[in-house]
């Protein structure tokens, strides 16, 4: 974050957005890092005369003063500065105003005087005492160490979050959403902010306030805002909407993961699992070939004045329908009597629950309208997908009465993935045809004459390879099925290919 006073934003068309670095900053980046870099070892003072030159030339080229300024503060803090002096600072100046006392300084020669009588005391040269007596104000402190962590892109990277940050801390209201809501949610919690989900046209969204909302708007969370933009930018998908309070005029800030990043963070692309049940099922599900997709902990559900977030869910592929599913496994007395009050509470949804079976609350679950299938160890797979075959046989009969009597395509080949993609439905609802101008073989339809022309093309005998290249040319990816049906036979010879045969 910045200081206040190096806020940099747009008002323009009535709007607040921050004034974010681009490519054409990268080199005014650099020449901060090097002020920097070149200072090791000067005082302050001269480091800030450097800068100050900074300034003044990024104002001459039409630039912002606030700019150098926030790259300067940033590369600062990762820098460390000593006091160098022979003697403590605060015992030299005792000593010399001591010996000013005695002298009664009041010209340059009693002066002198004094700093000799001052040295003589400490025991140390007459000119360490003048360069030790004020080594320890901010100006002459010493610059000892300028590696930071940032290169010109990095630190740009990391202006626009600080940036974005700081135009928070008059915020007074944010909504926010993350492909990492369970990350989000754990934030907001620690941070002691209140939230409440929202259906919007985009999905759901957290709108995140402070316990004083309750009563009026208030900006005095803007610092815990700030916090949660990063733990939000560390997620791969993102978007957040504030509502400010500039100087009395409410205004709208939007931001995304276009706009920000964490510097040295990889975006979290998928979170966390709670448990090895979870990975573990994960694992086997994601190896199988189904029409279903399995997303890590989706969007929060309503669950009263909370949200509950599911584990899992089961997108179809060939349907707007979405089966979330909870992994409820074995934890304290507390966690299965929240889970179960989650349960209860959770919107209508469709929500398939693997209880454990050692928890003993199957019954309980299924009394609360969720589907169950029970566990223990680890999940079986086959469970959960015997019950999304009951959905899909659903989709598929639904789909069916939409579909024409029989399916005659254009295409001399079509695979069957694509005829079913054709009409937005599963390759199940149209493997059973029927198919009056093509003949289905293996997954894929053929004209009659495209197979007997096929059937012209190959010579018993022919190198398996050969063949195969044959059928690439007619679109045909399918040689075992194609074969079969035109009465040939592949004869195997180890592991250096195969030869055709016509059956006999």
């Amino acid at each position: 974050m910045l200081r206040k006073d190096l806020l940099r934003v747009s008002r323009a068309g009535g709007g607040y957005r921050p004034q974010f670095t681009g490519r054409e900053h990268r080199p005014l980046a650099a020449r901060v890092l090097g002020a920097f870099e070149s200072h090791v070892g000067e005082r302050r003072g001269d480091l800030d005369d450097a800068l100050a030159d900074l300034e003044a030339d990024a104002a001459a080229r039409n630039g912002d003063f606030k700019l150098v300024r926030g790259l300067a503060a940033l590369v600062e803090r990762e820098c460390e500065f000593e006091t160098r002096a022979a003697v403590p600072p605060r015992r030299v100046r005792r000593a010399a105003f001591e010996a000013a006392e005695a002298v009664g300084v009041a010209s340059e020669a009693e002066r002198e005087t004094a700093v000799d009588r001052a040295a003589d005391a400490l025991g140390i040269d007459s000119r360490d005492v003048s360069a030790s007596l004020y080594a320890d104000r901010d100006v002459n402190r010493v610059l000892v160490d300028a590696d930071v962590r940032w290169d010109p892109d990095t630190l740009l990277e990391q202006y626009d979050l600080s940036l974005a940050q700081t135009t928070l801390f008059d915020a007074t209201e944010v909504r926010v959403r993350s492909n990492d809501p369970k990350r989000l949610v754990s934030a907001v919690k620690r941070l002691r902010l209140m939230y409440e989900l929202e259906q919007t046209p985009e999905g759901r969204e957290l709108v995140v306030t402070g316990p004083d909302a309750l009563f009026s708007r208030t900006r005095r969370y803007g610092t815990a805002f700030a916090r949660l933009l990063r733990t939000a930018a560390e997620s791969a998908e993102w978007s957040l909407e504030a509502t400010i309070d500039d100087r009395g005029r409410e205004r709208t800030m939007r931001l995304s993961d276009g706009d920000v990043t964490v510097p040295d963070v990889e975006p979290v692309a998928e979170p966390d699992f709670d448990s090895g049940v979870e990975a573990d099922f994960a694992g086997r599900f994601r190896g199988l070939d189904l029409d279903w997709t399995l997303v890590r902990e989706p969007e929060p559900l309503e669950t009263g004045a909370s949200v509950m977030i599911p584990d899992f869910a089961f997108d179809y592929d060939h349907a707007d329908f979405r089966l979330f599913f909870e992994v409820m496994g074995f934890w304290t007395p507390e966690y299965v009597e929240k889970k179960l009050g989650q349960l209860a509470d959770v919107e209508d949804v469709d929500l398939l629950v693997a209880v454990d079976e050692s928890l003993g609350v199957g019954e309980e679950v299924a009394a609360r309208d969720h589907r169950v299938v029970t566990y223990s160890g680890a999940v079986r797979v086959k469970d959960v997908v015997d019950v999304l075959r009951e959905y899909e046989a659903e989709f598929v009969a639904d789909a069916a009465a939409a579909l024409p009597d029989a399916f005659e395509p254009a295409d001399d080949v079509l695979p069957l993935r694509d005829l079913a993609d054709r009409h937005g439905v599963s390759e199940a609802a149209v493997e059973g045809g029927p198919f009056p101008a093509h003949e289905l073989v293996g997954r894929t339809l053929v004209r009659p004459a495209v197979l007997e022309r096929i059937d012209d093309d190959i010579d018993d005998g022919a190198a398996l390879s050969t063949v195969e290249a044959t059928l690439d040319e007619y679109g045909v990816d399918d040689a075992s099925a194609t074969l079969s049906t035109l009465g040939y036979r592949v004869e195997w010879e180890g592991l250096g290919g195969g030869t055709v045969r016509r059956k006999e």
